[in-house]
């Protein structure tokens, strides 16, 4: 019992160095790039690419934020079927405590679906 209590920090050692390995390359790369890259400083390579159209106006100009709120709720809702898909895959084994926690689960994701179609969140005006 003693032993395995004391192997249990030699475990994580390869993902601790999988770790360093990756930071020290992301690290590594950002810095010899900045030393041996070209240091010319142009207008034109210090200006905006938006992929390759020239630029027309002020960037900061004001829109709609129901743009933000259509795809916040799409993430939403599309991660409920990536609660859904492993409980259809082990559906047989969950049970009927399983069935009732999704529907449950499908509730209160129908609950705040209705709410957003009660607030006009999908209309567009």
């Amino acid at each position: 019992m003693e032993s395995e209590l004391l192997s249990i920090p030699q475990d994580y050692v390869p993902i601790l160095i999988q770790l360093v390995v990756a930071a020290g390359f992301g690290v590594g790369t950002i810095v010899i790039t900045h030393l041996i890259g070209p240091k010319v400083r142009t207008e034109n390579k210090l200006g905006a690419f938006e992929s390759g159209v020239e630029v027309i106006g002020n960037a900061r100009q004001p829109f709609s934020i129901k743009y933000f709120i259509v795809a916040i709720l799409f993430v939403i809702f599309d991660i409920e079927v990536i609660f859904m898909y492993p409980w259809a895959v082990n559906f047989r084994e969950f049970g009927l405590s399983g069935l009732i926690e999704m529907f449950v689960f499908m509730g209160m994701l129908l609950l705040g679906f209705i709410y957003i179609i009660k607030r006009k969140a999908l209309e567009w005006d």
